[in-house]
């Protein structure tokens, strides 16, 4: 068994933090709850009710996301030791069992299940107020009968036992074709890339509907440094991947990754991989009006291959996606 304190939230944080609006947040109202076999300290208040965990409360145990049915019943617990032993008994019993939704995509150890909220109301209620433990800002806790969520699901090898380690939500129907509302991957399992995947999955879910989008605006300082992350390495190999001397602009490259040109063009500026001295004046061009010069004439700028791959082994980037396009089920085999 393992007790975890994940690291503190990407601001650095005091008991009191201080946002934007100079307005302070207040302490997590829930000082530790439990996932699985996992002790985890919450980094922001959740809008748990006031009669379940009071004004604050030091543990909340049996209320968190496992793979035997959702959350269980939500209460107060003091016995840290006493629950684990009986989540372990419960875990032997029912290791066969599975997380609710279907089965989307299936790769290694690795699969991702969907959910409508409107049929699973209970669990996705509960899954996102157990994410906003960690998500400074989110607003859809109850009302989540017009959103779908997909869970990423770890199956140990070894035990075969699963557990439900992050999830991404998306409105079912988007008037901003946004591909994503919602992401979050649990502390513990972060840094392993399983963002990108979520991330990517939405993205390929967005190609298989035909539309072309990306995720809800505006995006936190994490957010946007993940989906930079995630927006560079697609542009870096799809760069890599086709002959040298062909032409790339803005709109080839937004068709051939499903990035939408605004999120193109802030990545290739991130990378600085653009060659600016095929026009005299362009060194002196700065913000919107870069935008727009790198919009119009990438039907023509310069995108320096040997820049492009620079950036990759200097970051560490994967030639390989993070996506197996030929993982996904088949539709009939989900059930739609």
């Amino acid at each position: 068994m393992v007790v975890t304190t994940p690291s503190i939230p990407p601001r650095a944080r005091s008991p009191d933090v201080m946002l934007d609006s100079g307005k302070a947040t207040m302490e997590p109202n829930i000082a530790n709850v439990v996932l699985g076999n996992l002790l985890i300290k919450p980094w922001y208040q959740s809008f748990y009710p006031e009669e379940l965990v009071g004004k604050r409360t030091e543990r909340l145990a049996d209320a968190l996301l496992d793979a035997y049915g959702g959350f269980g019943a939500f209460r107060p617990s003091m016995d840290w030791e006493g629950m684990l032993m009986r989540r372990s008994k419960k875990v032997c019993l029912q290791k066969d069992k599975t997380p609710p939704g279907c089965v989307i995509y299936e790769k290694d150890e690795h699969a991702v299940h969907e959910l409508d909220g409107e049929d699973h109301q209970l669990y996705t209620q509960n899954l996102s107020l157990f994410a906003k433990l960690f998500l400074e800002t989110k607003s859809v806790f109850y009302d989540v009968t017009t959103f779908r969520y997909y869970t990423l699901v770890h199956t140990d090898p070894g035990t075969s036992q699963s557990q439900v380690v992050g999830f991404f939500s998306k409105e079912k129907m988007s008037w901003d074709d946004n591909n994503l509302a919602c992401i979050l991957v649990f502390p513990p399992w972060q840094k392993r890339g399983l963002g990108q995947i979520l991330m990517g999955l939405s993205y390929e879910l967005g190609r298989k509907e035909g539309r072309l989008g990306g995720p809800e605006r505006p995006l936190s300082a994490l957010g946007r440094r993940g989906y930079m992350a995630f927006w560079s390495a697609a542009i870096y190999r799809y760069i890599l991947s086709v002959p040298t001397k062909r032409s790339l602009t803005v709109r080839t490259l937004s068709e051939a990754i499903w990035i939408m040109p605004d999120d193109v063009i802030a990545a290739l500026k991130e990378m600085e991989v653009v060659d600016f001295r095929t026009n005299k004046a362009t060194p002196k061009l700065k913000g919107a009006t870069l935008d727009k010069w790198i919009r119009k004439e990438v039907m023509g700028p310069s995108i320096d291959k040997a820049r492009v791959k620079a950036w990759g082994l200097a970051n560490g980037v994967s030639l390989v996606p993070p996506v197996d396009v030929n993982a996904f089920v088949e539709d009939e085999e989900m059930g739609q």
